[in-house]
């Protein structure tokens, strides 16, 4: 065939797969602002609003539990409750002896989310309690469709994130979740705290209220601290696309992959200019979360996340059932992100 026909053909490939993706993007954003105006505003009660709180003694936190703490890990045996079709992950719902209700979720996130989690309630960020659980049964297990690979004949499963869905905590996610550009948060250190955590860890996966046709992975939370008191708490409510590789189409990222994680340390943090941080990283929603990050937000959050240890760091990759092999190699570059944070926010940027 003639090479020019061959380049043709490609050209016109190339240009109808960026069209493609542009109007099912379009459609998507369609329906969602659709479906965000059909739920009408938030049934919010609170008085307060907030997206951290401080952690104090950093150092002295117990990454192994996390934010459930050690006596708040799920309390074997479990019973069956259902099995839900959404998200990407097989999921079902079990209630333990101590008549809390969890979602149990198996797959390629259950490290990365509980790894994650761990670290963004050590520097003060708001997190589901969750637990990795390396065995158990799940007594009445039945009818299963997508958990069946997950949980044996015997109701027996394996790797499993246990996570605490507490009734008394009013969840607003989806259509009613928040989105980077909109949320009382927005310009503070607080949020820009936030952002840098979700690239820290590599999450690529950072869709929003906006991205609702296809899933928000933000939500409120409001918790009853009074008879008279309410707190609404925004948080990151799905951190399974962390661990790896960032990047903006499923070719290029990964998560829990401690290889990828590693090549891609050095372009973490890619300068300083004009008083704003220059992050390397891509994701779905790339320039709400790695634009306009101040050097003083940096050097703010350092205060926190630069206190975690080594010990801590690795505590809580063992927690989340890393092998001894992943948590050398991911405590390696996690420390080496850090420090990198530290150094953008001294005013003496200086690359390794």
């Amino acid at each position: 065939m003639d090479p020019s026909k061959i380049l043709l053909y490609a050209a016109i490939a190339i240009v109808g797969t960026i069209v493609t993706a542009t109007c099912i993007r379009l459609i998507w954003l369609a329906f969602g602002a659709y479906l965000i105006h059909r739920a009408g505003p938030r049934r919010l009660q609170a008085s307060r609003h907030a997206i951290w709180r401080d952690p104090g003694d950093v150092a002295a936190l117990d990454m192994v539990s996390g934010p459930g703490g050690p006596h708040g890990a799920p309390a074997p045996p479990f019973h069956f409750i259902e099995e839900h079709s959404n998200g990407s992950q097989p999921c079902v719902s079990v209630m333990d002896d101590r008549r809390r209700r969890w979602r149990v979720k198996w797959g390629n996130e259950v490290h990365s989310e509980n790894f994650a989690v761990r670290l963004a309630w050590a520097c003060g960020y708001f997190a589901e309690t969750t637990y990795f659980v390396n065995e158990g049964v799940i007594e009445g297990a039945r009818d299963l469709q997508r958990a069946r690979t997950c949980i044996a004949d015997d109701c027996r499963f394996r790797e499993a994130r246990f996570e605490l869905d507490d009734p008394d905590v009013q969840k607003m996610f989806e259509e009613h979740s928040w989105a980077w550009n909109d949320n009382p948060f927005v310009g503070t250190r607080e949020l820009h705290g936030l952002k840098v955590i979700v690239m820290l860890l590599s999450n690529w996966d950072t869709k929003d209220r906006r991205d609702v046709a296809r899933g928000s992975n933000t939500a409120i939370f409001e918790h009853k601290l009074s008879r008279w008191r309410r707190e609404a708490r925004y948080l990151i409510t799905d951190w399974g696309g962390c661990m790896g590789r960032w990047g903006g189409n499923i070719v290029t990222r990964g998560r829990w992959d401690p290889e990828g994680f590693a090549a891609q340390t050095p372009q973490f943090v890619s300068g300083v200019r004009d008083g704003l941080v220059v992050f390397g990283y891509v994701g779905q929603r790339t320039a709400d979360v790695s634009s306009g990050i101040r050097v003083e937000d940096v050097r703010w959050l350092y205060r926190y996340l630069g206190r975690i240890t080594d010990a801590q760091l690795r505590d809580a990759l063992d927690a989340s059932g890393a092998s001894q092999e992943d948590t050398d190699r991911f405590a390696v570059p996690l420390r080496e992100r850090i420090e990198q944070i530290g150094r953008a926010g001294s005013g003496k940027w200086q690359p390794d």
